[in-house]
């Protein structure tokens, strides 16, 4: 909104000052600081509030140490999180942009489904909350409509070099590249990254080639079933991450800084034509909302650190989760996703990894077996005798470690 009343101001009375909303390193830095006064300042009324109205966390006794110390901790404090991003982004944002657009349907749609499932632990005494089968079939109407958008919204495009033989409808621009000439199309695809892949491109659209010719028409098929499981997976491995003080929001953080450099490479044509990346026209404005997502998770990081003052809840997990799923398909880097969210990935398959074991070995000898001392994975570090900070600094360290190797994965010229 202040974006479009600035340049309102600059147009027409040109006061000096008013341009600078026109640079999206700017209005990001913005986003960044409204949402940390936000998470941090109204954070701690929220709070309070929430522990007048006895918004309190049922701990289930699971033998942890100093866990029952934790009953009463007031939850569904991922409504802070979840005003650390829409305000900054409906404030500093091109709301016109198909992308901010999107991330703003994923932000309140995966929300309300962990509001939801917050409000009947809470307040209906269900400690089971909002059944499965309910939280996939949102996740799967999400990963739906972003399919969807992402395939035939006309405004959703990649930009990518022809050849005078081979031509697009469409507008045909010249670039230079060092000292040579090169023609470029925008044009709609279903290619995404993939490192130590030829050209470091993907094309879902080549997944059914061996079924023969005609192959090109299950495209979308393909593309929503690989949109269905990324969102799915990672936006219930974000909830499952959020186990220990700090742990979710911290290493999201770090991921969400990660993505925000990646969208603002994509977005910028010099750049990405210089690291030899993929240039996707007007993604650059998802920097705005990657800026707020940081500092929204950084602000509440402040509460959530070890001892926690306020858990998050389905609220905040299943959004954050799903924030970060939804963005890397959007600047088309969701094959990355299991080294940057590899904390989110590691602790979904520690439980798939349990469960399935547990069942098979009770099914082949009578008796259920564990990999693991206790699923997800901290818990076991846990079991161990690993105090929870030590993990979530452990965690955090290889968090860096893996957006470090994602950002240098991508192959350079």
């Amino acid at each position: 909104m202040l974006y479009y009343l600035f340049s309102y101001l600059n147009k027409n009375y040109s006061i000096p000052g008013t341009g600078v909303f026109q640079y999206i390193t700017f209005r990001m830095a913005m986003a960044v600081i409204v949402s940390l006064l936000i998470t941090t300042v109204y954070g701690r009324r929220l709070i309070d509030y929430l522990r007048f109205k006895q918004v309190g966390e049922t701990v289930r006794n699971l033998g942890l140490e100093g866990q029952m110390q934790k009953s009463g901790t007031p939850t569904m404090g991922g409504i802070i999180i979840l005003l650390g991003i829409l305000v900054p982004t409906l404030l500093f944002a091109k709301l016109d942009n198909i992308y901010i657009i999107m991330m703003l349907v994923t932000t309140v749609w995966l929300g309300a489904i962990g509001f939801l499932d917050d409000y009947i632990k809470v307040f209906k005494k269900n400690k089971e909350g909002l059944a499965g089968r309910f939280k996939i079939t949102g996740q799967v109407g999400l990963a739906l409509f972003i399919g969807w958008t992402m395939y035939f919204n006309s405004s959703i495009t990649i930009r990518q070099e022809v050849t005078p033989a081979k031509l697009y409808d469409g507008r045909v621009d010249y670039h230079l590249r060092g000292d040579k000439q090169v023609l470029t199309q925008d044009i709609k695809s279903t290619k995404t990254t993939m490192p130590f892949y030829k050209n470091n491109e993907f094309d879902y659209g080549k997944v059914l080639k061996f079924i023969g010719p005609g192959y090109e028409y299950y495209a979308l098929v393909v593309f929503m079933f690989f949109t269905i499981i990324i969102i799915t997976f990672i936006s219930n491995g974000a909830n499952i991450t959020d186990g220990i003080d700090g742990l979710a929001t911290g290493t999201s953080a770090i991921i969400g800084l990660t993505l925000a450099i990646l969208a603002y490479v994509s977005g910028n044509t010099l750049i990405a034509d210089y690291l030899n990346i993929m240039y996707i026209p007007n993604s650059g404005e998802l920097v705005i909302f990657a800026g707020a997502f940081v500092g929204a998770c950084v602000g509440f990081l402040w509460y959530n650190a070890y001892p926690a003052q306020v858990f998050m809840g389905d609220t905040g997990s299943l959004a954050i989760g799903g924030i970060i799923a939804v963005f890397a398909i959007m600047i088309r880097k969701e094959l990355l996703i299991p080294v940057l969210c590899g904390i989110f990935v590691v602790e979904n398959m520690s439980v798939i990894i349990q469960v399935g074991w547990f069942k098979w070995t009770k099914k082949r000898f009578g008796e259920g077996r564990r990999v693991f001392l206790m699923a997800p994975l901290h818990h076991h570090y846990q079991k161990k005798g690993f105090h929870e900070s030590k993990i979530v600094t452990r965690f955090y360290i290889i968090c860096i470690m893996l957006a470090i190797i994602t950002v240098i994965t991508l192959k350079l010229r």
